[in-house]
């Protein structure tokens, strides 16, 4: 298998990007709908974006900059803004069209083909099953693989799929094997949305998509557990549901009681751990809102069940005989920007773990990323 690492996104990707976008939105969203969004984008996109970026790149003291624009090139702060107010002004039903397959995908194969690949060079396939769906990307699919990642991607449980994430997962696979991986998979899981289904429906998902991965590998000390934001939510969900040691996972209608081998370890980017939390606070350098955040969370709880529920949002489960069981052996390592929203949940969900790590009898690893000179 060939490695595959494209370079960074340009402002040609952009424009490329749009292209594939439009006729999608038109399908999927309506002409006058479509025309509607983009005009209440104007005074956004032609008079606060400029102003607010050339003012805060070159009228404010870079001791007074935020810590994302004085390390940030323009390209990057551009795009961030514009995510910035896409996240807080468009409706999820629009956003959620930016990261679906039809859009993803021919966009992909566009940076391969500016760099250089007729084809990817890193295998995958879509899988397909009664009660889920996915990707596998696989060396060999005839042999077992030595490392398998089991993926779920973030969007606030509204937007996003595998697909929007396909580059960056075959990058990884490309990686696991220059680490010295003979085999290495990842099974990236395609969830159910918001609103076309709302807890339990991706937790149980997630525990199909689990036994599928475990049928496939075999060993489950070589399932490595990890997602990024609302994926990381479901995949701690999912470890909670394995533990099997609360009635809330005998009589979660639809989850059964069935046990299932722990993975072998867990490795999550940016988790939203407590979906609810006054520990959730805004700052100038994430494009992500606090307020925007619970409601999402809210329409993930679907009103069947309480939205600190711990299988719901698994940073309110703190009784430490859970997560004795729950933790793989092999631990958790959490990643996170210390200017992120949701960074000062993860802080104080990593210092549960490491305080009760005598109980837990686990590893808890974090690292928080700073943007710095």
């Amino acid at each position: 298998m060939g490695g595959m690492i494209l370079g960074p996104v340009s402002y040609l990707d952009c424009i490329v990007f749009c292209v594939f976008l439009t006729p999608q939105l038109l399908i999927h969203v309506g002409l006058l709908k479509t025309v509607s969004v983009v005009l209440r984008c104007l005074p956004f996109l032609l008079i606060k974006l400029p102003y607010k970026f050339i003012r805060d790149r070159f009228f404010v003291s870079r001791n007074d900059q935020t810590p994302f624009v004085r390390k940030a090139t323009p390209f990057e702060d551009f795009v961030i803004r514009c995510v910035r107010y896409a996240f807080a002004n468009i409706p999820p039903g629009i956003g959620r069209v930016f990261f679906a397959k039809p859009v993803a995908l021919p966009f992909l194969r566009f940076r391969m083909l500016r760099h250089g690949y007729l084809k990817s060079p890193v295998r995958w396939d879509e899988h397909t099953a009664a009660s889920f769906k996915g990707i596998w990307i696989r060396k060999d699919p005839s042999e077992k693989p030595d490392i398998c990642v089991f993926y779920a991607h973030g969007g606030g449980f509204s937007m996003g799929s595998c697909f929007f994430y396909l580059e960056f997962l075959l990058t990884w696979a490309s990686l696991l094997t220059e680490a010295g991986y003979r085999n290495p998979a990842i099974f990236a899981l395609d969830y159910t949305l918001v609103p076309d289904g709302s807890f339990p429906t991706q937790l149980e998902e997630a525990i199909a998509s689990y036994e599928h991965v475990l049928s496939m590998v075999g060993d489950p000390s070589r399932i490595c557990l990890s997602g990024d934001s609302a994926g990381a939510t479901i995949m701690l969900s999912l470890l909670l549901h394995l533990s099997n040691l609360s009635r809330l996972s005998e009589e979660m209608n639809g989850l059964g009681s069935r046990r299932l081998p722990k993975p072998g370890m867990a490795a999550l980017i940016s988790p939203w751990i407590t979906l609810v939390s006054d520990k959730h606070h805004n700052t100038a350098s994430d494009y992500l809102n606090a307020d925007n955040l619970h409601q999402y969370a809210r329409q993930y709880s679907g009103g069947r069940v309480a939205v600190d529920d711990p299988l719901v949002s698994p940073g309110n489960c703190r009784n430490v005989s859970w997560w004795r069981y729950a933790c793989p052996d092999h631990g958790i390592h959490v990643t996170y920007g210390a200017e992120e929203v949701l960074s000062g949940d993860v802080q104080d969900f990593v210092k549960f773990l490491e305080t009760t790590r005598s109980s837990v009898n686990q590893t808890v690893s974090a690292s928080g990323i700073v943007m710095s000179d």
